[in-house]
């Protein structure tokens, strides 16, 4: 039975959150990536338009400094070990490359907002919700998808523009997501949406 739940969609000043869209996750020649052309598409899509609105924009990268951080997390999955700060993996697909202004929040733990501060940045900003995007569906984007939640922000996910190894995973993850933490849509949904609200 479906749980009734009313669809929010975007506030009035929503950001973009591209979650580890970095070479070590859409680069199959890693071993935590997936070639993932058309998530990476979708991603190009939402970026232009929300350069083009001049709307905030923030991108996400897993990157360990040392081997005391996230060492739980890494004990559990050992192939994060390769994301170290000077590997190439940890630095956002050349495709998506970010722009001057466009900060890259540095994180150890699967949620965007666990151990960060983008909340305070979000907010300096006035960001009253979030597009969140990005790999894989069923770790770090549904982590941050439901922290995002938990801290008073709408959000939406525009299902082409998220992706996963396990397409299994991807759709449950997705059913699940729409079901309780945000609003799945469409990409022309979301780009629809955008335009309402510029």
């Amino acid at each position: 039975m479906d749980l009734n739940r009313e669809s929010l969609g975007l506030g009035k000043s929503p950001a973009l959150l591209l979650v580890d869209m970095i070479e070590g996750f859409t680069n199959p020649d890693c071993p935590l990536g997936c070639a993932c052309p058309e998530v990476v598409a979708a991603n190009k899509m939402l970026l232009e338009t929300f350069r083009r609105q001049q709307r905030p924009v923030f991108f996400t990268s897993v990157v360990y400094h040392n081997e005391s951080q996230a060492r739980v997390f890494r004990d559990r999955v050992p192939a994060l070990n390769v994301l170290t700060a000077d590997s190439r993996w940890v630095k956002v697909d050349q495709r998506l490359s970010p722009e001057p202004g466009e900060p890259v929040i540095e994180k150890h733990w699967a949620s965007a907002f666990r151990a960060t501060d983008i909340d305070s940045m979000l907010r300096a900003k006035g960001v009253d919700s979030l597009v969140v995007t990005g790999l894989t569906t069923s770790g770090c984007v549904r982590a941050t998808v439901v922290d995002g939640l938990q801290y008073d922000y709408r959000v939406v996910v525009p299902r082409e523009a998220v992706g996963d190894r396990d397409s299994d995973a991807h759709e449950a993850n997705l059913f699940d997501m729409h079901a309780k933490y945000a609003d799945v849509w469409n990409l022309a949904d979301v780009l629809t949406a955008l335009e309402r609200v510029s």
